[in-house]
């Protein structure tokens, strides 16, 4: 069965594939596989969506399972895909910070949100005096890592109080999916279902 991190590497590939379409020379070719996978990425949102209304429709029962399944780490990752999480993106990262705090304590570091503003995240990184040298690229790479499980769906990631940047080769799920608009039931973050999949730049 396919696991979070699994699924994590799928997503890139995707979005890998879908930045290589631009390079199909023939454009009708290239238009009818974009029009391809954005076709698929309708349908299989529209259905999630649909599902997510069917359970919230259940009452109070239904919207814990909402829940539950906003903190499944799998299922998570693919409401996040399809702006369907019933998570804010801040709340997603503070959590996942939440979580790593104890292993940063354990390196002597510690790291706190800054702001998260319309998908643009800014992390501050604390280390104490006493850590190894090699302990901030360490912690931002732990960091990056985490935040990036967590809201694949950010624009981008500023790390303050370490040196040195940590190379990644994140795709923000914003490269495979447009700008959101608002999910059908209630509480839930904005979906990126009815949206075109590339910018009009990249059609011929």
């Amino acid at each position: 069965m396919i696991d979070e991190k699994d699924f994590q590497k799928r997503v890139q590939k995707i979005g890998e594939l879908v930045q290589n379409l631009e390079t199909i020379p023939d454009p009708v070719a290239r238009a009818n596989a974009k029009e391809l996978v954005q076709s698929l990425m309708d349908l299989h949102g529209a259905g999630l969506e649909r599902i997510l209304e069917v359970v919230f429709q259940a009452g109070e029962p239904g919207a814990r399972v909402i829940d539950d399944l906003g903190g499944d780490p799998l299922v998570s990752s693919l409401l996040i895909l399809y702006g369907l999480h019933p998570e804010e993106l801040s709340t997603r990262v503070e959590h996942k910070l939440r979580q790593i705090q104890s292993k940063l304590h354990k390196m002597g570091a510690k790291a706190s949100l800054v702001s998260a503003v319309e998908g643009d995240i800014r992390v501050r990184i604390s280390i104490d005096g006493h850590a190894c040298g090699s302990t901030g690229r360490t912690a931002q790479a732990i960091v990056e890592e985490a935040i990036y499980e967590a809201a694949p769906d950010l624009k981008s990631l500023q790390i303050e109080g370490v040196d040195e940047p940590v190379a990644s080769g994140f795709i923000a799920v914003e490269k495979l999916i447009g700008a959101p608009s608002t999910p059908s039931y209630p509480n839930a973050a904005p979906t990126h279902r009815d949206s075109a999949l590339f910018s009009s730049d990249g059609m011929d």
